[in-house]
């Protein structure tokens, strides 16, 4: 994460909203094989527990149970050009962006704790996109659902570290950093631009 102390952010309730929102990251893990990624949906399943699924065959599964993991999600970001701060000569391009890094101890679901995993990633999907009617395992052929579920694994990690970063601009002065997210407004990068408009 940024080193920078400006950027560094420590609002829990605020980070599990952003996960929430994404709700999809690359989870990170040391192996014997050498360190792994896997990209993976999640779901809250408590206050400081993410739950997620991997494929029976992903690298990962031999060594995951009981290890150390780190989940990254990224949220917006843009590329930030010194014209826009309207500051001076003297600055140089730079990247702002949301991260978050949540480090924990992981354990394996049985097949009912894998269910609950999958059901919720569907449910915090679908109702999204209400009115549609959600969609749901019940809808399913009983025997084709569970032999799906057959080539998956579910998994909890219990958060113990949490790194945020919002590296917004709130280093410059105020009038520099509302003339980039202009910029960056008109550029279509509205997410960045009304997070460096609140940004303090």
């Amino acid at each position: 994460m940024h080193p920078h102390p400006a950027f560094r952010w420590e609002d829990r309730p605020a980070i599990r909203d952003l996960v929430r929102e994404i709700g999809f990251g690359a989870l990170f893990a040391a192996t014997p094989d050498g360190l792994r990624v896997a990209h993976v949906p999640v779901v809250w399943l408590d206050d400081d527990t993410l739950g997620f699924h991997l494929a029976r065959g992903n690298g990962l599964v031999r060594h995951l149970d009981g290890a150390t993991a780190l989940f990254n999600l990224q949220g917006p970001d843009a590329y930030v050009s010194p014209d826009w701060y309207g500051a001076g000569p003297n600055l140089v391009p730079t990247w702002n962006y949301v991260a978050v890094e949540l480090e924990g101890r992981v354990t394996r679901t049985d097949d009912d704790g894998l269910l609950a995993i999958l059901d919720a990633v569907s449910h915090e999907q679908e109702r999204r996109l209400a009115p549609k009617p959600e969609w749901t395992r019940a809808k399913m052929d009983p025997a084709i659902a569970a032999k799906m579920a057959g080539v998956i694994l579910g998994y909890r990690l219990e958060v113990q570290a949490w790194r945020g970063t919002l590296k917004l601009g709130q280093q410059k002065p105020d009038a520099a950093r509302l003339a980039a997210a202009d910029a960056l407004d008109a550029q279509g990068r509205r997410a960045m631009a009304a997070l460096m408009r609140g940004a303090k």
